[in-house]
């Protein structure tokens, strides 16, 4: 009885900063950044001041752990397969040159920087599919320390912010048609946020080829995870032979079958309303933000500048060349 308690009142600690992490983000400049960057932070600050909450550790680690696989599967609600193969297949293709892009490159320059390689992978998976859901997908396959993930996580919400803001100001100036900038936007940011935050300005049909761009990206997630798998495995059997293999992450499988609920099922065999699937989706970003706030509070700042500066660089130049290649791409 006593371990339950701890488990439900470190949940409801995580769904606490959370919220103060939603109230936060009203505020003007944190607006840009989005509640679960501004959880993830106040979680840092917590942790530096008052230190880690040990008797709240089992509820704080279900939260980081099985919470942050189950805004996953609920995620995938998010994408609409049917549209995507009738619609979006040439921009499929072309999200999978982003994605290959941006790992291969990202990892590749933190080599170069001497940089820490599974912070960078982590933010170079961030940056060619879907920012953090991303990140948080493949942070189980390849091992990751739950500091990186809370730092990639922060990283590439500042980041992706900052582009979307400047995609929004160059807009008049840019030689493209509305919809080649929709595409641009959707081939090169980093979260479905903020596609939608660039593209809105440049009208409906715009932000609509965007978000089809982008929901593309995140259904290469899936095999992407598939390919981590193989490759953290052939590795491991070559480094280590006793040592354990990457497991199955099931949660891939309430993912995809999330997507193939919410693409086929509901609104033709289960009616829904708007607000029913808008309620839906802020759950599935809240429960998201309480998952992040259990891996903010293990982050430590000590070490963090000698460890995300030169994956930070790699990213931002990556994130750079990006966004030229996708822009020549968008306007053939």
């Amino acid at each position: 009885m006593q371990s339950t308690n701890k488990l439900l009142l470190g949940i409801s600690f995580t769904f606490s900063i959370a919220l103060i992490g939603y109230i936060l983000a009203l505020v003007p400049g944190f607006n840009r950044v989005g509640p679960l960057a501004s959880a993830i932070l106040l979680a840092i600050v917590y942790r530096q001041i008052f230190g880690y909450p040990e008797k709240l550790r089992a509820g704080i680690q279900f939260s980081s752990k099985y919470l942050l696989r189950f805004a996953i599967i609920l995620y995938g609600l998010k994408l609409n397969v049917d549209v995507i193969l009738q619609d979006g297949l040439g921009l499929l293709a072309k999200g999978a040159v982003s994605i290959a892009f941006a790992i291969l490159l990202t990892v590749y320059i933190a080599k170069k920087l001497k940089a820490n390689t599974q912070l960078a992978l982590l933010l170079g998976v961030g940056t060619g599919v879907c920012g953090a859901a991303a990140i948080a997908a493949v942070s189980p396959i390849v091992k990751a320390k739950e500091e990186d993930t809370a730092i990639g996580i922060g990283i590439i919400a500042l980041v992706g912010t900052i582009f979307s803001i400047i995609y929004a100001i160059v807009l008049p100036l840019l030689p493209i048609s509305e919809t080649q900038y929709g595409i641009w936007a959707g081939l090169s940011l980093h979260e479905l946020a903020h596609v939608a935050l660039a593209a809105e300005p440049a009208g409906e049909d715009a932000l609509a080829i965007a978000l089809l761009a982008k929901l593309g990206r995140v259904l290469l997630l899936v095999p992407l995870c598939f390919i981590l798998i193989f490759w953290m495995n052939k590795r491991k059997s070559q480094n280590d032979a006793n040592e354990a293999k990457v497991g199955f992450p099931y949660f891939l499988l309430g993912f995809i079958a999330m997507s193939l609920i919410g693409s086929y099922v509901l609104g033709t065999y289960i009616p829904v309303t708007d607000a029913v699937m808008e309620g839906v989706s802020v759950a599935t970003t809240f429960i998201l933000t309480s998952a992040m706030v259990g891996l903010g509070l293990n982050v430590s700042l000590k070490d963090v500048k000698d460890k995300a500066l030169k994956p930070l660089i790699a990213m931002v130049i990556t994130s750079i060349l990006l966004s030229i290649i996708m822009f020549w791409i968008a306007g053939i």
